[in-house]
């Protein structure tokens, strides 16, 4: 069943380090007392939850039966604005430990109604997880890390963070405590601390996708454009394989880049072929697995 109108919320959590968790809360207009499952949208590195086409997945989602909770991290540096880095102090210290705490926050917040619809329930037996480049990076080892989550979509993942660090990177990170990152999209040079570096290397068992993925028998989607110019195609086939999960599919998008041809801001009536099938796979996942 599909709805025709959506309600969203908005509003913020605090963070296990009393940082605001923007998010918003998508939920079909139906009626009071329908319960619904739950999906979690993860953003990536240099992203947040309102980049590009994201918001429009969030309503398609929600009229296809979903409560869809979307949010920041605490630490990706995008503060009141909710478009722009405004808070670079943060973002520079931003580590994979706090990102996947903020997913628990999340949960908890869902389960004790401080994220709610005043019509609708959420379900917190039916929790799905999407994660879209480092986001699904989080996404898988946050599928490892609470139990909540029955069912998982990865969308262009990266598998191993650690692996991403370049020589030069380490370098300045040994010599000087920081590297910097450019955005290309804005030209913005963005500091990265070291913390971010020792914070994988020292928990590398528990915060390594490549590593979780391996305990994780929920249903598993794993979905990357093969023209894709920011992380290797690779390394979705290498999570897919590792995956031990008895229900899981690889679906790789042909002429489809990192963000599937969409761009931030997302200004068409349309989305471009390739996403459109990114959001068909995506929810027909989730119709068969979490409903």
């Amino acid at each position: 069943m599909r709805f025709s109108s959506v309600s969203k919320t908005s509003g913020q959590i605090s963070s296990t380090e009393n940082l605001p968790i923007h998010y918003d809360l998508l939920v079909p207009v139906a009626s009071a007392g329908t319960v619904l499952p739950v999906i979690l949208f993860l953003h990536g590195f240099k992203g947040f939850k309102d980049w590009g086409a994201f918001p429009d997945v969030y309503e398609e989602l929600a009229r296809a039966g979903f409560a869809v909770v979307a949010f920041n991290m605490s630490l990706n540096g995008v503060g009141e604005s909710m478009l722009e880095f405004d808070e670079p102090e943060l973002f520079r210290r931003q580590t994979l430990s706090q990102d996947l705490s903020d997913v628990g926050s999340i949960i908890t917040a869902v389960k004790d109604k401080e994220i709610a619809s005043d019509k609708v329930i959420l379900d917190t037996d039916r929790v799905g997880i999407i994660g879209h480049s480092r986001g699904g990076h989080t996404a898988v080892t946050a599928a490892a890390e609470y139990a909540e989550i029955q069912c998982l979509v990865t969308w262009s993942a990266v598998s191993d963070y650690n692996a991403r660090w370049s020589s030069e990177m380490k370098k300045d990170w040994e010599t000087k405590g920081f590297t910097e990152i450019k955005n290309s999209r804005t030209g913005e040079i963005l500091p990265l601390d070291k913390i971010t570096y020792d914070d994988g290397i020292t928990n590398a068992d528990r915060l390594m996708a490549i590593k979780r993925v391996q305990e994780i028998y929920i249903p598993s989607m794993f979905i990357a454009g093969k023209d894709d110019e920011a992380v290797p195609v690779s390394e979705t086939e290498k999570l897919y394989r590792k995956s031990p999960a008895y229900d899981k599919e690889i679906r790789l998008i042909d002429n489809a880049g990192h963000t599937f041809q969409v761009s931030h801001p997302f200004e068409k009536n349309d989305f471009p072929p390739e996403f459109e099938e990114v959001i068909d796979l995506t929810e027909g996942w989730f119709l068969d697995h979490l409903k």
